[in-house]
């Protein structure tokens, strides 16, 4: 038997073949196990992730929600001191060009802007401007808990 025999040259040229495709095979089945396991790695660390970014997040949905309820006992509070005359609210308006003189023996009071001329806003005027106070002081804390809570998540990564 020759070394240039067809046939001998066939079956030492499968034999390479043959080595070459099994190597082939099980270097991809090992690659795919491998690719598997760091997926699995991979997917348990966005978990605990995920867990901590929600715990956070609820840790700032509470700290709102008791900071709403804070406002509204106040709003409510100054709603009733309102309502009641307990609470008067007054807004600068312009003095005449020739104002009046007071008296120089007159009392001044205590806390008056004296030479400030005012109005006093009436009971739907001044219900008006809490609603529109309140609803700026609730979007103020949304936001601030939002940067808070977006720092906090980018900050954990």
């Amino acid at each position: 038997m020759s070394l240039f025999n067809p046939w001998v040259l066939l079956g030492i040229l499968m034999t390479v073949l043959g080595a070459f495709g099994s190597g082939y095979y099980k270097g991809g089945e090992d690659e795919n196990a491998r690719q598997q396991v760091e997926i699995a790695s991979l997917n348990a660390k966005a978990r605990d992730t995920e867990q901590a970014m929600a715990k956070v997040a609820n840790t700032y949905g509470q700290t709102l929600r008791k900071a709403n309820d804070v406002a509204k006992v106040k709003e409510a509070k100054l709603r009733n001191d309102v309502v009641s005359g307990k609470l008067r609210l007054f807004i600068p308006v312009k003095a005449p060009d020739c104002p009046l003189q007071a008296a120089p023996d007159a009392p001044v009071a205590v806390g008056d802007n004296s030479g400030e001329a005012r109005a006093e806003l009436t009971g739907q005027a001044s219900e008006d401007l809490i609603a529109i106070a309140s609803e700026g002081d609730t979007a103020i804390r949304k936001l601030n808990s939002c940067i808070e809570s977006y720092e906090t998540l980018r900050n954990m990564k």
